[in-house]
């Protein structure tokens, strides 16, 4: 399952937003709580070709993929060194595969900025420092440790020199994330979960009067910003959607009309996460169940038959493979996409492509 962090500045509409996604109905309070327990929800990944293959089949089970989301305490300025919740937030932010950075953009004058302005590049920047300050000081402890070695073995010495390198970056002002790391580099640091090397999408909390990024305070540098870091970024009216989820479709329209919400938050940001982290679905179905699974593009047959149970992956011979569209296309079956020779055997090396149906054959 994906874990998803929400992190972002004191008041900067976090909860609101883990309400959009939610609908888990968290407290908001126009006030910084100083509160460090998270608010956790388990949400269902909108899927089209999911929902129209329970229906196909009728299963008595059917498991959508899923996503959890952890809203975080408001990370103020100075945490990344122990300041206000400091170690205490950093924690649950180490957990994330990613994080969905709320950057306040709206102005509301009964909730005031900590900041004492609305400066959505400033905010993003100073959540960035911070989690930045936090590696740092985790990259600074380890390699005390291992210059303190009279003697270090072969891959402590290997260790040494990529935690130099991301040294150097981060005392650049770079996060991790920005660093290029070969696959066996990055599994080396996967055990110090550094925080400023997990992808990040930017949250724009905008309310009604904004209509696009062009409205935004320093748009200009935000889009060049966003381009620069490749982050992903997605607009959200965070206090108007939410209010949004108890009005029907007709009454919802007419209070968007003239917005860019063209789909629920919810689908965005989860559509935004999968593309950010290169995840992509893959499908069983029968009888008994239909189920969506999350695999990482470019996982292979092994990987998807990992994904199912271990004891698949262990006794694997062939997958026996269909594209959505020709599953559709024929009748929903395996033995009609056998006859119009669109169903493939496939071995072991091979990608596993969005929306396959697939099922393993095995052994053991």
């Amino acid at each position: 399952m994906l874990h998803c962090g929400i992190v972002g500045l004191p008041l900067s509409g976090k909860s609101t937003v883990f309400n959009v996604i939610t609908r888990a109905g968290a407290e908001v309070k126009p006030y910084a709580g100083g509160k460090t327990d998270p608010n956790r929800a388990v949400v269902e990944v909108p899927d089209a070709r999911f929902d129209r293959l329970v229906r196909v089949h009728n299963p008595k089970k059917a498991t959508p993929a899923q996503v959890e989301f952890v809203d975080l305490a408001g990370l103020s300025k100075g945490a990344g060194k122990g300041a206000g919740l400091g170690n205490s937030f950093l924690s649950f932010v180490a957990d994330a595969d990613a994080l969905l950075h709320v950057i306040r953009c709206f102005d509301n004058m009964s909730v005031e900025h900590p900041e004492g302005s609305v400066d959505p590049l400033r905010d993003w920047e100073i959540l960035d420092m911070e989690l930045i300050f936090r590696d740092l000081g985790v990259v600074e402890n380890r390699l005390g440790r291992l210059s303190s070695k009279k003697k270090l073995l072969p891959e402590e010495d290997v260790e040494k020199g990529l935690l130099e390198r991301c040294h150097s970056c981060l005392m650049d002002e770079r996060p991790l994330r920005s660093l290029d790391l070969t696959p066996d580099e990055a599994r080396s640091l996967r055990g110090f979960s550094f925080v400023s090397a997990k992808p990040q999408i930017m949250v724009l909390n905008m309310d009604e009067t904004q209509r696009d990024l062009s409205s935004l305070p320093a748009a200009a540098s935000i889009g060049k910003r966003i381009a620069e870091t490749d982050a992903g970024a997605v607009e959200l009216y965070g206090r108007l959607e939410m209010d949004l989820m108890d009005l029907s479709p007709e009454e919802a329209e007419e209070f968007t009309e003239g917005l860019s919400i063209e789909e629920p938050g919810r689908d965005r940001l989860i559509a935004k996460a999968y593309g950010t982290l290169g995840l992509i679905s893959f499908f069983t179905c029968g009888p008994d169940e239909v189920r969506a699974w999350t695999l990482r593009d470019g996982d292979s047959a092994v990987d998807a038959a990992g994904a199912i149970h271990t004891d698949l992956a262990k006794g694997f011979i062939r997958a026996q493979v269909v594209s959505y569209e020709d599953y559709s296309a024929n009748g929903d079956s395996f033995a009609k996409c056998r006859d119009a020779g669109v169903l493939r055997l496939e071995g072991k090396e091979y990608r596993v492509k969005d929306g396959d149906i697939i099922e393993i054959r095995f052994n053991i």
